[in-house]
């Protein structure tokens, strides 16, 4: 990990992560971890998240694809920083049909 990317936080770290991974802007990083206090996970000092990423590099794949592509790209902080995440994963044709 980058100096630059030790400076951000848990957030700003995965959202880079994933901006960097799918060449995308389109992603959303809600920190949930405040509604887990005393659960296993927050003791050990992981968080709780849930992404929402936007991406052309989800064409074609199922949905079980596109969530395991996530948990890849996010493998280092799945370990250090990650105890549950939440994914959401559209291409653009998706996200824009969601939103009308």
């Amino acid at each position: 990990m980058s100096t630059e990317d030790q400076q951000l936080s848990r957030p700003q770290r995965i959202h880079r992560t994933l901006e960097l991974a799918f060449e995308t802007p389109r992603v959303e990083v809600i920190d949930d971890s405040h509604l887990h206090v005393g659960h296993a996970g927050a003791r050990d000092g992981k968080g709780h998240f849930r992404v929402t990423v936007v991406s052309e590099k989800f064409a074609g794949l199922r949905a079980v694809q596109r969530h395991q592509l996530v948990y890849q790209v996010l493998a280092d902080l799945l370990q250090t920083d990650i105890h549950a995440l939440g994914v959401t994963a559209h291409t653009p044709e998706e996200a824009a049909r969601e939103r009308s």
